[in-house]
């Protein structure tokens, strides 16, 4: 049976797209964010969002091998909303096999975020996932100031800033790179399926590639991978990104253990800056 999660398992080390959608699962937990000493002192980090803003839109195509596989839509909300006296993006993913792919491993997956507007980093995180027989749902919180999450799996103890897989994406993509050299690390803690994984990636320069929406120059990066049955190396995934002000994921190729699986970009709307990347005609 084709296994379609490694997707998801990529974007979530900053570039590996895998979403697959439900509707969100019906728990409506909050968690309170109690006060204390420590809280009342804590002070956000502070990074300047030069990448994307509200409304926009990007949606992928997975083909695993040759066939057309899946479908990806990421979506950032048309406002600002209020999490935990904090202003966020409201960020949504979801992915779906195809119907004529359906007989072979039927995803429907949903993700949510709610990245702060400041910090650049999750507040609040939800998934909802069937993946054949398979579901799995999850909400967390993040509470940066005492380094703990909380969710519907118990409590972790972890570092601050630490992403859920959706929020890394949007994080890189206000990376600066520009005096970035081959073979830089950029650490990345990230949280995923009630564990937290101390990943990254390198830089691994600068290449321009055809796609469906036409050339388009980009950096590359090379995640650092959870090597189970779904990967069989660290270094098997590859992921291209805009090189522009936007940093929008533009492919990802991944090896897994049987066959490989590429990411491309198709569409995209509501972009923050001039897709000065993409090479004009």
């Amino acid at each position: 049976m084709i296994n379609i999660k490694p997707f998801y398992l990529s974007l979530s080390v900053v570039s590996s797209l895998m979403l697959s959608g439900l509707l969100l699962s019906s728990y409506s937990v909050d968690f309170p964010i109690a006060s204390s000493n420590a809280e009342d002192v804590f002070k956000y980090r502070k990074i300047t969002n030069n990448a994307f803003t509200n409304n926009e839109k990007l949606e992928f195509r997975v083909h695993y091998g040759l066939i057309n596989a899946a479908s990806i839509v990421f979506a950032v909300g048309p406002a600002l909303v209020q999490k935990y006296d904090r202003k966020c993006f409201n960020v949504k993913a979801e992915g779906k096999t195809l119907k004529s792919f359906d007989w072979a491993y039927k995803v429907r997956d949903r993700f949510e975020t709610y990245i702060d507007a400041e910090a650049m980093a999750p507040i609040s995180y939800n998934k909802s996932v069937q993946e054949d027989k398979y579901t799995d749902n999850d909400l967390v919180t993040f509470k940066h100031n005492t380094k703990k999450l909380f969710g519907v799996k118990g409590m972790l103890d972890m570092p601050v800033y630490t992403h859920d897989v959706i929020s890394s994406i949007y994080y890189v993509r206000n990376i600066d790179f520009s005096k970035s050299k081959v073979g830089d690390k950029f650490p990345l803690d990230v949280y995923l399926d009630n564990k937290i994984y101390n990943l990254g990636f390198k830089y691994a320069g600068k290449e321009t590639i055809s796609t469906d929406i036409g050339k388009v120059k980009c950096i590359k990066l090379v995640p650092t991978l959870i090597v189970d049955r779904v990967f069989k190396d660290q270094d098997d995934m590859t992921v291209w990104i805009s090189d522009d002000d936007n940093k929008i994921p533009i492919r990802v190729k991944a090896k897994i253990m049987v066959g490989s699986i590429k990411v491309d970009l198709t569409s995209y709307s509501g972009l923050k800056n001039e897709f000065k990347a993409l090479v004009k005609k």
